[in-house]
């Protein structure tokens, strides 16, 4: 009879925070910079060089902190971290191990089930990046970039609370959503500035020792780690099987090729020969300060989600989708402060917005038109300037580039003709092109009236106003 086996899954999440600069010294964080031109001789690790600590950094720490229910340190300090690695300037790192800037929190997720369940946060500390190792398969070699090299972290440590792939993405999504609203890192999880290392072990359902673990790294998309989750626990559970032992080590998923390999022995903390940093000072978070943090959280998601059901009226799955994403969330707002129709706002995004993301494969984060054009194009067809075709060709200009709808309208010639006497000259003239649909009207086929609609509505080139052109062919007809 096979044996029954639990998944046990921790998570080690880095997320890049939003700073200008960087934690430790005054360089750019911005992504895509030509390699080693963010860098000065604190983040190249130049001996004599000091950190200096970026006050923006434990803000986002504590506010990060704050919503996921952790109790902030307020008397915490920065460790040594020393290892060697090519990409490692100083050949060691500034974290906190001893005393980090939060503790025992915990969020509540949702499968897609519905099964509802709080994961526990053990820690979440503040630490500096590494550079990035460029690996040169022509020249076989591998060159360094030092302008990661110095950008702030939190490492968001969870407890082993996570059964199954389906939790761990929730916890992730949940957590991303958190940051994202709280502006303290646009998590892209492509750009490396969202992370996470899984750690996972399996033993026999209903045991109670937990099995031996091992960490995948290199995971940058949540179907990488479902897959990844999948894989390991497999590989796990047949070496169980056969009678080996799952050794603790760092693993390197490989999501091309959906199987991962050992990169290193898992280390200890001891192996870091951790100690506190000597050339920076404990911090101390005064009453004072965690208050002015605490006024200027904004509000997230779940609270969103109540608010847009009562003040804006719009059904629970509508404010689902748009506070799905802060982006998307932000646009409704502002569009809705500007023209004060909440229903059309909510349709134009979740419809016409909505097939436009996932034609072109983007993210909400990436929509480039303005609140004030939304509102213009929404108020253009409610007033019927335009009618819905032409309001959604407007649409997908202003989509691709912000055009501004009014401009495009009028230079293009879209406004609605909802002068009676060229629609009935246009439509008389259909009537005569058109007997065999006449006379398919008058032998009872209502279809027949749609036919010569769209006719009249090809003659006026998309502009007439269908509720005229209608009432027009009824009564000639």
């Amino acid at each position: 009879m096979s044996r029954e086996y639990e998944t046990v899954i921790g998570l080690e999440v880095h997320v890049e925070l939003a700073t200008k600069t960087k934690i430790f010294c005054g360089c750019s964080t911005a992504f895509g910079g030509a390699p080693n031109t963010h860098t000065c001789p604190v983040c190249t690790g130049m001996p004599g060089s000091l950190p200096v600590l970026n006050k923006q950094v434990v803000e986002y720490a504590m506010a990060v902190g704050l919503a996921t229910n952790c109790t902030i340190n307020q008397n915490c300090k920065f460790d040594r971290k020393n290892y060697f690695y090519p990409d490692n300037p100083q050949n060691y790192q500034i974290s906190q191990l001893y005393e980090p800037i939060c503790r025992n929190g915990g969020i509540e997720i949702e499968t897609a089930d519905g099964t509802k369940k709080t994961i526990g946060i053990h820690e979440i500390h503040m630490e500096e990046d590494a550079g990035k190792l460029v690996h040169d398969d022509w020249d076989d070699v591998s060159i360094v970039d030092f302008n990661r090299s110095g950008v702030p972290l939190i490492e968001i440590v969870s407890e082993p609370d996570m059964r199954s792939a389906d939790e761990v993405i929730a916890y992730l999504e949940k957590l991303r959503l958190i940051i994202q609203y709280l502006g303290a890192s646009d998590c892209k999880l492509n750009e490396g500035s969202m992370r996470a290392d899984v750690n996972l072990s399996v033993r026999e359902a209903g045991a109670s020792e937990f099995g031996t673990r091992t960490e995948m790294k290199n995971l940058n998309s949540f179907r990488a780690i479902a897959r990844a989750i999948e894989g390991e626990k497999n590989r796990q559970i047949d070496l169980i099987e056969s009678g080996e032992k799952v050794v603790q080590e760092t693993r390197r998923w490989d999501d091309a090729k959906e199987s991962s390999h050992a990169m290193r022995s898992k280390e200890d903390a001891q192996d870091y020969r951790y100690f506190p940093e000597p050339d920076l000072v404990p911090i101390h978070i005064s009453d004072e300060w965690l208050a002015e943090v605490k006024n200027r959280q904004p509000e997230l998601r779940t609270e969103k989600l109540a608010r847009y059901e009562s003040e804006y009226e719009i059904p629970r799955y509508d404010a689902e989708i748009i506070t799905s994403s802060k982006r998307l969330a932000d646009i409704f707002e502002q569009t809705v402060a500007i023209c004060g129709k909440p229903k059309k706002v909510s349709n134009w995004l979740m419809v016409e917005t909505m097939r436009l993301l996932k034609e072109r494969e983007m993210e909400p984060e990436n929509i480039v038109f303005s609140p004030e054009h939304l509102a213009a194009l929404v108020e253009l067809a409610d007033a019927g300037t335009i009618n819905s075709t032409v309001a959604k060709e407007v649409f997908e200009h202003m989509f691709a580039d912000d055009t501004d709808p009014k401009q495009y309208v009028e230079e293009h010639g879209l406004k609605t003709v909802n002068d009676e006497g060229a629609l009935r000259t246009t439509v008389e003239q259909v009537i005569r092109d058109n007997p065999q649909s006449v006379d398919d009207y008058h032998n009872g086929k209502e279809k027949a009236i749609g036919f010569l609609v769209g006719q009249t509505m090809k003659a006026m080139k998309g502009k007439a106003n269908p509720g005229m052109v209608n009432q027009i062919l009824k009564e000639l007809l």
